[in-house]
């Protein structure tokens, strides 16, 4: 029996769009880039005043809903840097934190099914 966490996100509906709207927000003000990397997500964003409490809140808030992500928080000299990892099979849900980032359509986002 696996011990793992399903890639799945806990996150009800109604959370799930302030949770979206939320990264849309954070993503328009300071994403620098993001680059994809397999099992590894890395988002650069501007080093603003409270951008890094806010990518900390988002860090700490996802936690509790997508157990199977592992997310670092580091200060850069020129960013903050979100690292995401997941689980092999969990790279269609990392593809969807950057469109979200982005602002794009959330409507076929992988790791809220």
């Amino acid at each position: 029996m696996s011990t793992e966490p399903p890639l799945v996100c806990a996150l009800g509906a109604g959370d799930l769009t302030v949770r979206l709207a939320e990264m849309a927000d954070l993503g328009q003000t300071a994403l620098l880039d993001a680059r994809n990397e397999g099992t590894r997500v890395e988002l650069r964003f501007a080093p603003h005043a409270g951008v890094r409490p806010r990518v900390d809140a988002f860090v700490t808030a996802e936690s509790q809903c997508c157990a199977f992500l592992t997310m670092r928080v580091r200060d850069l000299d020129d960013a903050v840097l979100l690292t995401i990892d997941a689980p092999e099979g969990g790279e269609l849900a990392l593809a969807d934190f950057i469109r979200a980032f982005g602002g794009q359509p959330y409507g076929s986002l992988h790791c809220y099914r």
